[in-house]
Parts: structure tokens; sequence; C-alpha cells
């Protein structure tokens, strides 16, 4: 059975293995400069950022999402488990919390764009380059029900969402300092 807790120091090493995995499956496009530089700069922030992280029977981590605020900065699955509804169950813990919830997800990336359109998710915007000038461009994805009020980005995705967004079972992949 699969639950949500909150993250733990602990999980440091864990949700950190989980996101180089889950780019590593899912951002191909990524040069590899790109990467080592993303990797780089998770790698201090990831570990304790304020994680929900999905867990499996022996509580051990298997996807994780960061919400700032309405936006969902980062998700990010175990290769493992994707298509095994871990991802939706994030998306779905957070759309309960924040029902007027957005992301965004590197262009490049479709089928984390499909993943999210499938969910409920419309596009509502784009950005030429990610969020530290990248030429990974960035697709803004609001949750139907809240498309009135705009497309919207945080200040917590940029690290993560640096590049770095889901798989089709992942994540928006920002985090520090610029919004996803």
């Amino acid at each position: 059975m699969i639950r949500i807790r909150k993250s733990t120091l602990a999980d440091g090493a864990r949700v950190l293995d989980i996101w180089r995995s889950a780019v590593d499956a899912t951002h191909h496009f990524l040069s590899d400069a790109d990467r080592r530089a993303i990797d780089s700069e998770v790698e201090p922030f990831l570990p304790r950022a304020p994680l929900d992280v999905a867990v499996d029977e022996t509580d051990r981590p298997i996807g994780f999402m960061l919400l700032d605020g309405s936006h969902m900065a980062a998700l990010f699955i175990d290769p493992a488990h994707h298509g095994a509804g871990v991802g939706r169950l994030l998306v779905e813990e957070a759309l309960r919390r924040h029902p007027d919830l957005s992301t965004d997800v590197n262009e490049q990336n479709e089928a984390a764009a499909g993943f999210y359109e499938r969910l409920g998710f419309e596009r509502c915007g784009r950005s030429a380059l990610d969020g530290q000038g990248r030429p990974y461009p960035l697709v803004h994805l609001r949750y139907r029900g809240a498309l009135e009020s705009g497309c919207g980005s945080s200040a917590a995705s940029a690290l993560l969402h640096r590049s770095v967004s889901c798989g089709a079972n992942c994540g928006s992949g920002r985090i520090r300092g610029r919004s996803t």
C-alpha cells in the first residue's frame, strides 16, 4: 500500500537517487554539461526540501513532490514505479490541498505533458527558456478548474525546474529560487 508522508532528513539520499534516476530516464534532451550542472545545483537543496514523499509498505520513498503554495514545483517518481499510479496519487493529494494547482514541464518532455493533461490539466502558456535561461522551453499547465485565475509559477520551482521536469510519471524540475 502506497501512502504519502512528509519527508525527513533520513530520506535525503533516497530522494536524490529518485531525482537522478527519473531525470536520466525521462530527460534525454538535456546536454551532458547541463545535466551535471543541474545535478550540482539540486544536490544541496533537495535532501532538505519540504517534500511530500510517496512510500511503499516498508516506508521507502518511491516518489516525491514539492509544492510551493498552489504550484507543483517538482514531481519525480522512481522509474521502477513509473506507470503504477504513484504520480497520480501525489497529484491527487496536491489537488486536494490546492484545487487551483499549476505546474510546468519541459516542452521536450511530451510524456510529462500528456500525463498532466490526462489528469485534467490544460496548457496555459509557454516560456522559451527554462528558469535558468537554458534552451529548454517550459509549458505552463493549470488544473482545468482553475484556469480562470491564469497561469502561475512559484519561487521554489526554479532550481528543480531548471530544465528538469516530469517524466510520464514525474516531475517538474526546478527547485530553488525561481518559479516553475
